[in-house]
């Protein structure tokens, strides 16, 4: 018997007092884009595989990504499904065939881009219900005319005809996120005086016959999900109440609502901040649930299943919507069924190789937790022929994930680690009150290792030479980490640890000990650095009362951040005045402030209570000189994750640098 016996029940959706669609639980995977598909809109079998591994993973809906309808124009992206053409569904059949081999439905969201297009790649100029941008600094739509309106409608029921003629078993129309049907829904969009804007009926209008064309298309028996945006958190925009009042108008044939939120301003909302909780947006789905009595469909962080069951037991929802989460851990519905939590590879909310990647940088996606999207477990089917020992310097999350997949593959691993504790700076980091989140990743890891008998772990030890030697190692994977950079500018090392001037991993400490408690209220905190190091020592403080100050010598704060960290670090900024300081350099340290030079070339001092010098991390290889030079070609030598020059990275890269041990192995010829 489950520990969650309503997240695993069955559920049946009814139309018209008759059964139509039952999904075996309630899990359903969230539409995200992946940049998977060919150049021209077609389904990839990377995208089968990826899609397959959620289904075979447990998951009882699968809704795919979102698919344009009417192409150009509707595009959102260079690499986006399309489904405006019958050439499409032979693509779209392997999919769902692919999917219900294991049992599960599965959906497509169909939609309009708007004003959210891009005219640079689509080649078209984007459209709207007006001439409002979808974003801030966004290009100016043309607004439609009544005809073309009408025409975009019939689109979508033609694409929902070709979604059904190519076995989905229930489709889903995108009326949120600052996409087109969301530019007609929210009064910040839309300020058409016709019979499509003004009044919450006029702006239900299109959604509503977009629906009634689909209903159309696709007959009674299929049912439709409707995406919305229960809370624009934009000012101006829909609250919950208003969603409410104007679903009344376009909602009678939808069978599912998808209570998501949020438009492209608030971004942090709709793709979650790694800081919100798990199932924080519950509110929205109860309140539309409350008003309709329509199945609905809850998201927002969720990674703990003893939260997702507590949502469905108390009615919020019926469904529970995971996106990044199972991006992560393909298997989280067979591993939460099963009892095997401890298993669960939980995404920690990062953004980057998912929306950083995806949005940020036009990229395919990603992971920074899974390094095999669409083939799990798969590098298991390697195995080694014959003994073979490596040696894994360092227990950070780099190097527990080469030591865990070495184990995996066969070969006999000795995890060697100079401190008493695993997980290297992940671990440390997660100290901080909003980035808990992040010690699920190095957790997992710890017991992925510990559950591996041919992984030995060694604690508290020096990687000499000679003692790495007496494992007579094959491979010698080096994944030391990184220390803060500390430049020779004058001032900072005298300074350094005198108990005003710090650095990143003096903060972790004293958040640690409690010693900021009761001593951030009006303190002036200044902050040289403006990358993430720099912004998470701002995020501690300006909540806690602090008058924070951020500097930067590039001409932009958090410039190479994913998109929704950067979203919700510029809102945290405005909202507690963080003062911002680019161009500036750093020039001298002082006991009680940091002399500057601003982008006018004039020299200043910054005061401060708490000075903190966070110019980035830096390679840290203290022992792989001296193993080189003892064991020479003897041993093969990887350097991985942030131990690896040029530079300090991201988890992501020494995650997937640990998961390519299969690829030194297979190279050299031990499978």
């Amino acid at each position: 018997m489950s520990k969650y016996p309503n997240l695993f029940s069955p559920v049946t959706i009814m139309r018209g007092g008759r059964p139509t669609v039952t999904v075996p639980n309630r899990i359903v995977m969230m539409p995200m884009g992946t940049n998977f598909a060919l150049p021209f809109g077609g389904i990839s079998k990377e995208h089968i595989n990826y899609y397959a591994e959620r289904a075979k993973g447990g998951t009882g809906l699968i809704v795919v990504e979102n698919v344009c309808v009417t192409f150009p124009q509707g595009s959102n992206g260079t690499s986006q499904l399309r489904m405006d053409h019958d050439m499409f569904i032979p693509g779209l059949y392997e999919l769902t065939e692919a999917v219900h081999e294991y049992g599960t439905k599965i959906a497509v969201q169909i939609n309009h881009a708007g004003a959210s297009a891009n005219p640079a790649r689509t080649g078209v100029p984007a459209v709207s219900s007006s001439t409002n941008p979808s974003k801030t600094g966004g290009g100016i739509p043309t607004p439609l005319t009544v005809d073309e309106i009408h025409k975009i409608a019939k689109d979508y029921g033609a694409a929902a005809k070709r979604a059904q003629m190519a076995g989905f078993d229930m489709v889903e129309v995108h009326a949120g996120h600052s996409y087109l049907i969301s530019q007609f829904f929210s009064p910040v969009f839309n300020d058409r005086t016709d019979e499509y804007g003004g009044s919450p009926e006029n702006r239900a209008r299109f959604c509503k016959e977009v629906l009634a064309e689909v209903r159309a298309q696709i007959g009674p028996a299929m049912p439709i999900i409707l995406r919305i945006s229960v809370e624009d958190f934009i000012e101006g925009g829909n609250t919950v109440e208003d969603t409410i009042e104007t679903l009344k108008y376009c909602i009678d044939e939808a069978d599912i609502i998808s209570a998501s939120a949020a438009q492209n301003d608030t971004l942090r909302y709709q793709i979650d901040a790694n800081h919100y909780p798990d199932g924080w947006r519950s509110y929205m789905a109860k309140a539309v649930k409350d008003a309709y009595g329509k199945p609905v469909i809850s998201m927002g962080n969720y990674r703990d299943p003893a939260v997702a069951e507590e949502k469905l037991e108390a009615g919020d929802c019926d469904f529970i919507g995971i996106g990044r989460g199972l991006i992560a851990e393909p298997e989280w519905g067979n591993k939460c069924k099963e009892g095997r939590e401890c298993e669960l590879r939980k995404c920690i909310s990062c953004n980057i190789g998912c929306a950083g990647n995806r949005i940020g940088s036009n990229r395919p996606l990603r992971c920074t937790v899974n390094p095999s999207l669409c083939d799990n477990a798969g590098y298991k089917d390697n195995q080694v022929a014959y003994t073979t020992n490596v040696v894994v310097i360092g227990a950070g999350t780099a190097g527990l994930e080469a030591a865990c997949t070495a184990a995996e593959v066969g070969c006999t691993v000795f995890l060697l680690e100079k401190t008493s504790e695993l997980g290297g700076l992940a671990k440390e980091i997660s100290k901080f009150p909003d980035k808990k989140r992040l010690a699920d990743f190095p957790n997992y890891l710890i017991n992925r290792a510990k559950s591996l008998s041919n992984l030995y772990i060694l604690t508290n030890v020096d990687a000499t030479p000679e003692f790495v030697e007496q494992f007579n190692p094959d491979i010698i994977v080096n994944a030391t980490g990184s220390v803060p950079t500390l430049p020779p500018i004058k001032g900072l090392h005298e300074n350094l640890g005198g108990g005003t001037v710090f650095n990143i991993m003096d903060l972790i400490k004293d958040v640690e000990a409690n010693n900021y408690e009761g001593k951030t209220e009006g303190k002036k905190v200044v902050v040289i650095g403006g990358g993430a190091v720099g912004l998470d020592v701002v995020e501690y403080f300006a909540p806690r009362g602090s008058e924070c100050a951020i500097v930067e010598m590039l001409p932009g704060i958090g410039r190479d951040l994913d998109p929704i960290t950067k979203n919700d670090t510029t809102l945290m900024m405005a909202e507690y005045d963080v003062k911002q300081y680019i161009n500036t350099a750093l020039m001298e340290v002082c006991a009680d402030g940091f002399i500057v030079k601003l982008p006018d070339g004039e020299i200043t001092k910054l005061p401060f209570d708490y000075g903190f010098v966070c110019l980035g991390m830096r390679n840290n290889n203290p022992v792989l000189p001296a193993l080189e030079e003892h064991f020479g070609d003897s041993v093969i030598f990887m350097n991985i994750g942030d131990s690896n020059p040029p530079r300090a990275r991201r988890i992501i890269d020494g995650i997937k640098e640990g998961r390519q041990i299969v690829d030194v192995l297979k190279y050299n010829g031990f499978f």
